[in-house]
């Protein structure tokens, strides 16, 4: 981008007259609604089993089949945002979106609600919309702090559907609407919300603080885009995009997969009640309201210290902690001293992809949605094989251990079960946080050259600058 004078230098979260601001609020609430929608019909899985007649495995494919729309989505929607900016992008992903998030309270078979399913998982590609946002919007000296409060603000949709889907439904049976159809109708509602919110990005935001892409290529302010192919084909070629959708892999994916399994462990290893777990799980994902903050703020400050060199030692150190502190609550039999390691995992997790986000901008400038498009589809990509992991050590357990009980009764099956489940599970973390810090010792080949460290360094002096000149 050649035109940058107007980026905000400071998060000034009350200052709703700037265009870099007014979008942040705006993208982050945008992101808050495509999760709540995208995991909205999570609360209700009981009821879809009963009303669709669901089988174990339908059920699972459900959610594979979710988290698979989402990888592609987010691979393609990174190269229209560079292509078309991420105004038009959103507006359409929020509004077509919608579509199958208000169809599937319509479905009537499995297979309808599996199609619907697989669709409404595109919508997981509005954080990489955000994030692209956010990055041409904010200067460098606050671009990972900008970052990463938005996407763990976006991110709360994902555990307060836990709350807000239930409210809906009970609104809605308030007005006479049958208990078991409440969800039908909260879906709707959902998409609906979604559908609104795409006309606001529309009307309310720009693509980057001088206008809009189309405006700018215009005026000839920002490159045209003809050797777009070529661009994106760098892209594939530069090895620090790849390691980046590794780490993002070992830190989002894993929060994915851990907070989706806990409950049950927690329930299998401590004696917890479901409720309890359920709850204790919530909690740890509304850390998101600023613990992936601290990660880009970090990542932010390292920067100012040590360069572009500095937020990679910064993330190099975070996802490590993150691998061992899995690891040791792993193996841990107290529930004291577990919920200890779990509230660390929940925080250097969250920190990591606050700080892997606060790296992102300074790739490849020219091609900011392309990378972020790839690296956040390494969050599902490392989401769904941590799971099919983590299930398939399981299975295996759980069907061993049933079948050598199967002579002492119903209960003595069910502890059997309980106990191999969570002995499973717990090696399977303890496997996993080895492999997040494996991950964290790639990073440190991610290098930048002395002319981008330069042109970063004159970049932020500038904006800065330009910043204390407006005061």
């Amino acid at each position: 981008m050649e035109t940058q004078s107007k980026r905000a230098t400071t998060l000034k979260l009350t200052d709703l007259k700037s265009m870099p601001i007014r979008t942040f609020w705006i993208t982050s609430i945008a992101f808050f609604i495509c999760f709540f929608a995208w995991f909205g019909i999570v609360p209700f899985m009981p009821d879809v089993v009963k009303d669709l007649g669901l089988t174990p495995d339908q059920k699972w494919n459900s959610i594979i089949l979710a988290v698979t729309g989402t990888v592609f989505a987010r691979l393609l929607i990174g190269k229209l945002c560079d292509k078309y900016g991420p105004r038009l992008c959103y507006t359409y992903l929020l509004i077509l979106g919608a579509i199958p998030v208000i169809l599937i309270g319509f479905v009537q078979t499995p297979l309808q609600f599996l199609i619907c399913r697989l669709f409404i998982g595109f919508i997981g590609a509005s954080f990489v919309i955000t994030q692209f946002h956010t990055s041409i919007m904010f200067a460098p000296n606050i671009v990972g702090t900008a970052n990463a409060t938005s996407a763990g603000w976006g991110n709360l949709g994902g555990g307060a559907n836990r709350l807000g889907m239930p409210l809906i439904a009970a609104a809605v049976v308030s007005f006479g609407v049958a208990d078991e159809i409440a969800w039908r109708y909260s879906m709707i509602i959902a998409g609906i919300i979604a559908m609104l919110m795409g006309l606001v990005y529309y009307f309310f935001t720009q693509d980057t603080p001088e206008g809009n892409f189309a405006q700018l290529k215009k005026a000839g302010k920002m490159p045209n885009f003809k050797k777009d192919e070529e661009s994106f084909l760098s892209v594939l070629k530069d090895y620090r995009v790849w390691i980046l959708f590794i780490v993002y892999a070992a830190c989002f994916g894993m929060e994915l997969t851990v907070y989706g399994t806990m409950d049950d462990y927690l329930q299998n290893t401590f004696g917890l009640t479901r409720s309890t777990a359920g709850n204790l799980v919530l909690s740890f994902a509304l850390m998101n309201i600023f613990a992936r903050t601290l990660g880009g703020f970090f990542g932010d400050r390292f920067g100012k210290l040590k360069g572009l060199r500095g937020r990679v030692l910064f993330l190099t150190v975070i996802l490590a902690a993150e691998g061992f502190m899995l690891s040791i609550f792993s193996m841990t039999t107290s529930l004291a001293i577990g919920m200890l390691f779990l509230i660390a995992f929940s925080l250097t997790v969250q920190m990591a992809e606050g700080a892997t986000f606060s790296v992102v901008p300074f790739i490849n400038k020219k091609a900011i949605g392309s990378i972020s498009g790839i690296v956040g589809a390494g969050g599902n990509v490392g989401a769904f094989l941590a799971a099919m992991f983590l299930k398939s050590k399981s299975a295996v357990a759980e069907t061993t251990a049933l079948a050598a009980n199967s002579n002492l009764g119903e209960a003595a099956m069910k502890a059997a079960q309980s106990a191999a489940a969570s002995s499973a599970v717990s090696s399977g973390y303890f496997i996993i946080g080895g492999c997040v810090v494996v991950s964290a010792l790639t990073t440190l080949a991610i290098k930048f050259s002395t002319a981008d460290e330069k042109a970063i360094e004159t970049e932020m002096k500038g904006e800065l600058a330009m910043s204390g000149s407006d005061k």
